[in-house]
């Protein structure tokens, strides 16, 4: 085996400057994008004696027939055209995910002008806030039905809203109180979007704000004499307390975060994110990395992290991980911009949680990963023996020599 390839590039050719760098295959197909605080040094780890590389990145170097790169003034720089070209080219040498679930979600349509709560696998609703994702459909439509009883917003469909302004009869839940019907005017549209922006509020997080608010409510109008008021707020109070209860506390009330852990091996990796909002576990959501090179996991959290905030979501203020990347400071400016472009204020910090309920969590999660790994070797040993024997069957019945590769 020669001791390197021939495009290897001279060391003095390449600037010891920030950049990104892109191996083409003989078709200028783009096989692998990377980033490098120093180019030279990162470019010459690829182009060592080819027996000490690891396998996959050898079957990398030796599938590529040129390298690339592109200078850019500050690391950070380097991260977002890394993400865009990770993005744009698709490169099989880089992590491939594996998300086989489309998750459903709670959707509030508040760029209606009379918002839906809806549960979904969209997420391309337009101007609708999501929150999830939830692992079950039935959980997510107990919680919708519990929430309507304290903010009694339209969940019906739009020929189910036009067909009651049309016959000026609301359907079934304005009856028994889960509407507050603005199809027929028992309340304005504006009324009803209050109704609706208080629904996604109290999802986001602010659910003590509302127990405490409804509970004054309660006890005022019972002080008033208002009983029926006092048993409307009390009924309020139920629902809410009921639907805060099938939802775990793990952290403050004041606490926004998403939790993330990772077990990997040398084909795979497993992810968990939990999504806590105002302390409160309020979605999961795992899937699988596919590994082509041998990546340590600080490199790993930095493509989850990307990964996860590919859609239209903004990160929370707190992001934890298993371990720090080398340039976190560059990855919580992208996250934090991020979260600027999609409406919300504040930086983002990324850390490792050390002590307390936050490192309690992040074992939970990160248990939840390993579990999920060795679920996805398991099947994956045997897609394996599986496709071993249809091999071995067609070596027989052809009369090969040898099994078909």
């Amino acid at each position: 085996m020669v001791d390197t390839v021939s495009y290897r590039p001279k060391a003095g050719e390449i600037p010891t400057q920030p950049g990104v760098y892109r191996f083409r295959d003989a078709n200028s197909r783009v096989l692998y994008v990377g980033k490098a605080k120093n180019l030279r040094a990162r470019l010459s780890n690829y182009f060592a004696p080819l027996a000490s590389l690891h396998e996959r990145t050898r079957r990398m170097v030796l599938s590529a027939s040129s390298v690339e790169w592109t200078v850019v003034g500050t690391e950070f720089e380097a991260l977002q055209l890394e993400f865009t070209w990770i993005k744009e080219f698709d490169p099989p040498f880089n992590v491939q995910f594996r998300d086989d679930k489309s998750y459903p979600y709670l959707a509030i349509t508040l760029g209606e002008t009379v918002p839906r709560v809806l549960v979904t696998r969209n997420r391309t609703l337009k101007g609708a806030r999501y929150f999830g994702p939830y692992t079950k459909v039935w959980a997510i439509r107990e919680t919708v039905d519990l929430m309507l009883k304290a903010f009694p917003m339209r969940s019906c469909s739009d020929s189910t809203y036009k067909r009651a302004e049309q016959t000026g009869r609301p359907c079934l839940l304005g009856d028994i109180g889960k509407c507050a019907a603005p199809c027929v005017g028992r309340v304005t549209k504006e009324e009803h979007k209050s109704i609706a922006l208080d629904f996604a509020s109290f999802m986001a997080g602010n659910d003590s704000k509302y127990i405490g608010d409804v509970a004054r409510k309660m006890k005022t109008a019972a002080v008033e004499q208002d009983y029926e008021s006092a048993a409307r707020y009390r009924d309020q109070l139920a629902a809410l307390e009921t639907a805060l209860s099938k939802s775990t506390i793990v952290l403050g009330d004041d606490v926004d975060a998403d939790v993330f852990g990772i077990a990997h091996d040398e084909l795979a990796a497993a992810v968990q994110q939990f999504r806590v909002r105002g302390g409160r576990i309020r979605g999961v959501r795992s899937w699988v990395v596919d590994k082509e090179l041998d990546l340590e996991l600080a490199e790993l959290v930095e493509t989850v992290v990307h990964n996860a905030y590919e859609d239209e979501a903004a990160p929370p203020r707190l992001v934890v991980v298993p371990e720090l990347p080398e340039d976190a400071p560059e990855l919580e400016l992208w996250l934090g911009t991020l979260r600027s472009d999609r409406g919300s204020a504040g930086k983002v910090v990324l850390r490792v949680a050390q002590r307390g309920d936050l490192a309690a969590l992040a074992q939970t999660v990160s248990t939840n990963a390993k579990n999920a790994l060795v679920l996805y070797k398991t099947r994956r040993s045997g897609d394996f023996v599986a496709r071993s024997q249809a091999l071995a069957d067609i070596q027989q019945a052809l009369g090969m020599s040898e099994a078909p590769l």
